[in-house]
């Protein structure tokens, strides 16, 4: 197990030093652990020549020893659960940008005080990534976006709409809603990290092509763009708290809606703590901690 924390470590943090400082190790025994995996499989299994980058077995066993990490995590929580009555350990959870800026923070805050045994680390990702970092085993649990379907056992934490973002100076600034032929009088900007699928529906309700003039990955990028008037956007309603004064959001026609989905993985056992993490995340959206952003 020691081997494979090493490996995943070692490609996870981009180097063996990083990896030894992130597993409390010397960058010798890392070095160490790795050769005598290596050997054991018979062929090597990270390119060590920067950038430190898996071999084509390395890659192909990774996803395997991040499923068998997760597990062998929700294994031992499971022990200390049954012994103590305490979930412990680290749990990683994975939510999109707009997600971990506003809706996962009072989360934490939640899970924190009252499950104190876990150390909840978050990862930020696309919509396609989240499903498959927790397919994997690169995550213990994540927000996902309109799942299809919902994975058993998981929750809605919250839905949302899609609203079209423009400058505070725009012509349709001061509109309360707008359609989307309207917005795109000027040209659309959009992010490849996540919502496009929505978005597309937004067009083909509206009957009109999705051609964006310009396509970015980070959110914060696309709203710069906007915000140095080179275009407009269409982003979830969860992101007003991701913008600037110069910008404003206004409501958008056709509607189109989403779910965000606290999941766990479907092909494996939760980790305890996910599970414990899920039902504090549900009381507080029955008793509207969590708010439904629409």
């Amino acid at each position: 197990m020691r081997q494979l924390d090493v490996f995943v470590a070692v490609i996870d943090e981009g180097g063996f030093s990083a990896a030894a400082d992130h597993l409390g190790m010397s960058q010798s025994a890392v070095s160490h652990a790795l050769a005598a995996l290596e050997r054991a499989f018979g062929a090597p299994l990270i390119v060590r020549t920067p950038p430190i980058a898996a071999t084509a077995l390395g890659d192909a066993i990774l996803p395997h020893a991040r499923s068998v990490l997760a597990s062998v995590r929700a294994l031992r929580a499971t022990v200390d659960v049954q012994r103590e009555g305490l979930a412990k350990g680290m749990v990683r959870l994975a939510a999109a940008p707009t997600a971990s800026h506003r809706l996962v923070p009072g989360l934490l805050n939640r899970w924190r005080a009252e499950l104190p045994g876990l150390d909840i680390r978050l990862f930020e990702g696309s919509d396609d990534e989240l499903e498959v970092w927790l397919a994997s085993g690169a995550v213990d649990a994540a927000v996902l976006i309109d799942p299809d379907p919902i994975p058993p056992g998981s929750i809605v934490l919250a839905r949302d709409d899609f609203r079209a973002v423009v400058r505070s100076d725009h012509p349709l600034a001061d509109m309360k809603g707008i359609s989307l032929a309207e917005l795109l009088e000027d040209p659309l900007l959009a992010s490849s990290s996540g919502c496009e699928p929505q978005i597309t529906a937004i067009h083909a309700k509206a009957g009109i092509p999705y051609a964006p003039a310009q396509r970015v990955h980070e959110t914060s990028t696309l709203l710069g763009m906007v915000d140095a008037g080179l275009g407009v956007a269409i982003l979830p309603s969860l992101a007003c708290s991701m913008l600037a004064n110069t910008l404003v959001m206004i409501e958008l026609e056709p509607r189109v809606e989403r779910s965000l989905v606290f999941a766990g993985p479907s092909g494996r056992p939760w980790h305890p703590g996910v599970k414990k993490m899920r039902d504090i995340a549900e009381i507080s959206s029955k008793n509207g901690h969590i708010e439904d952003i629409r």
